[in-house]
């Protein structure tokens, strides 16, 4: 059998019906619809199933988030794949430079997962940590869909909102494998997985998630003019951001702590964290992707 777990809520509350394109691709007959807000214990749910059984996750970032945050992924029997069904689709957009709009196995990208501590957890990511002007982001877009449900919230307009007028930059302290540098005038300070962050963002254009060492990378924003640092932003999406030396630096480590000097929202694969200070993340060296 084939089981496509779906997230009713993702892609703005459009993926129950999205998901159904899988059909195109599987044959129908063996297709199993699961809305896992349904499910209340997925890895006992997915313990039940057969190894030949098939595991398609119907989604965004923050359902795979979901997904790896709710089971050990890298023990998984079944063929896991990857419709997508969300707004973003980060995660997607990193391992299938071919756009191929269709079903993606992704099993060997559920071993290779770093983990963030932050305020007293511990949380598997799989795109990136965003801390600063992009957790910012976040934290006014979940207010937008309190007063607006369903509305799909323009996140390029309230980077620019930030940029311009909000947000407040900071100082930053950044210590990745055990060097330490201090940073003024700090719009964020993300560490990525992945490539692609925020709906499109090529955050991280030089970031390999299944890159040999198990690096991630840390990209810091720090200008203290405005206008300066969102001329380099407006490049972000095509990657073109890290041509600015002088106000955007790259650094690549395996252990990663940013401390913040004042609190500052953060995201985790979308997932806002409220009044942070400080976050660490590590990736294992020693995990065979």
């Amino acid at each position: 059998m084939i089981y496509v777990m779906y997230n009713p809520l993702a892609g703005n509350k459009t993926c129950e019906e999205s998901c159904k394109g899988v059909s195109e691709i599987f044959s129908s007959d063996e297709l199993s619809y699961i809305d896992l807000l349904t499910v209340d214990d997925l890895e006992e749910r997915i313990r039940k199933l057969a190894p030949e059984d098939q595991i398609i996750i119907c989604g965004g970032d923050g359902t795979l988030n979901h997904l790896i945050n709710s089971l050990d992924t890298s023990a998984l029997e079944q063929d896991v794949f990857y419709y997508p069904g969300g707004s973003g689709n980060d995660f997607y957009h990193d391992v299938d430079d071919e756009r191929t709009n269709g079903a993606y196995r992704i099993n060997r990208y559920l071993k290779c997962i770093p983990t963030v501590k932050v305020k007293g957890m511990e949380r598997l990511f799989l795109n990136g940590i965003g801390f600063g002007v992009d957790g910012y982001c976040c934290e006014e877009g979940d207010k937008k869909r309190i007063i607006s449900p369903g509305k799909r919230v323009n996140y390029t307009t309230i980077a620019l909102k930030g940029i311009l007028y909000d947000f407040k930059r900071v100082n930053a302290t950044v210590t990745v494998d055990g060097v330490t540098r201090q940073f003024k005038h700090v719009w964020m300070a993300p560490t990525m997985n992945g490539r692609y962050y925020g709906g499109g963002m090529m955050c991280a254009p030089n970031q390999d998630r299944m890159n040999e060492d198990g690096q991630v990378c840390v990209i810091v924003a720090h200008s203290r003019l405005r206008i300066t640092l969102l001329i380099a932003l407006l490049s972000v999406f095509k990657g073109k951001h890290l041509k600015y030396k002088s106000i955007v630096s790259e650094i690549k480590g395996s252990d990663v702590k940013v401390v913040f000097d004042r609190p500052t929202p953060l995201q985790i694969d979308g997932e806002t964290v409220k009044d942070v200070l400080e976050y660490e993340v590590h990736k294992d060296k020693k995990i065979i992707c």
